[in-house]
């Protein structure tokens, strides 16, 4: 039977999946990303892993780290976990090793695409998803097709400002902005710097502790979580989605974090919108795999699942 791949390359590891017209996810196949040993290793990581699968694959979606330009097929810009990353044309060097029809994105989008269609967010038209981890991103589903923006950088929900971050520096360069007080990196950094446990091996140990009755470790989760529900809730004001999606590491905290999340985001709300809530997404890792398969059946013509899955008519890069 004939498959899509979906492929997420992430700066640590690339997962591939076999994905069916009704987003079933088959064979998956998890290889570390040789991101020292340049692009061109990457390149060939990703189409090792497709060959992989052992499945005959029509065509390749996939969901990258960095700044896409979907049409092009270029990697517009990335951070140092991929050296050298920027300005690889991942569509044109993965349809050379792989002789089939490539369409690529952002990562992210890729995540927001997959929960669209068989996640959390099925049959929802316009959806906002927010992953919480090492950094914070996101994605706008907008007619059930990705809001790019006019440069292709659409959803950096991290770098909106936040009164709790006033004066923080953040990642980007700038100040203030909610990545620096509500990221994983961040939460323990200032359990770290208000005198929390220095033996503390990660967040998920914080989180532990919280959820123990450490005061100290559940009011840094809930000042983090709090900065962010009430961006979020701006943010929701501004777009009136139907559905927002919280997902990525640091949504694993439990209740110590969903908590004040969900109360600063609803107390943030306008009055019209005060019905609608945070959903955890459901997929984890292989949304990004699904949604970036998602683009590689669009790219074939395929329309599989039309209630449920967006339309993605003229966002996507495809070489045939």
């Amino acid at each position: 039977m004939t498959a899509v791949a979906g492929v997420d390359i992430g700066g640590t590891k690339i997962s591939a999946g076999l994905v069916g017209r009704d987003g079933t996810l088959g064979r998956t196949v998890t290889v570390p990303t040789p991101a020292a040993e340049g692009p061109g290793a990457v390149l060939a990581a990703a189409a090792d892993a497709v060959r992989r699968l052992d499945g005959p694959v029509a065509a390749v979606g996939v969901g990258s780290a960095g700044v896409v330009d979907p049409v092009a097929g270029v990697i517009v810009s990335a951070t140092d976990a991929l050296p050298g990353w920027a300005g690889t044309d991942l569509r044109g060097g993965l349809r050379e090793l792989l002789g089939v029809p490539v369409a690529v994105e952002n990562d992210v989008h890729a995540h927001a695409l997959g929960e669209a269609w068989t996640g959390a967010a099925a049959g929802e038209r316009t959806v906002l998803l927010v992953a919480v981890g090492t950094g914070i991103g996101g994605s706008l589903l907008a007619g059930g097709a990705v809001h790019h923006g006019a440069r292709n950088v659409a959803g950096h929900v991290g770098h909106l400002a936040a009164p709790a971050a006033a004066g923080r520096p953040c990642t980007c360069g700038g100040a203030g902005h909610v990545e620096a007080v509500a990221s994983g990196p961040a939460l323990l950094a200032a359990y770290r710097r208000h005198g929390g446990d220095p033996s503390a091996a990660g967040l998920h140990t914080v989180a532990e502790l919280a959820r123990e009755g450490d005061a100290l470790a559940a009011g840094i989760l809930a000042e983090g979580a709090a900065a962010l529900g009430e961006v979020l809730g701006g943010l929701a004001n501004v777009l009136d989605p139907d559905a927002v999606l919280i997902g990525g590491g640091v949504s694993a905290c439990g209740d110590v974090w969903w908590r004040p999340l969900r109360a600063a985001f609803a107390a943030a709300l306008l009055p019209p919108l005060r019905p609608l809530g945070l959903t955890a997404a459901r997929l984890g890792p292989s949304a990004a795999v699904i949604g970036a398969a998602r683009l590689g059946w669009a790219e074939l013509g395929e329309r599989p699942d039309e209630v449920n899955a967006p339309s993605l008519s003229g966002g996507s890069a495809v070489s045939r």
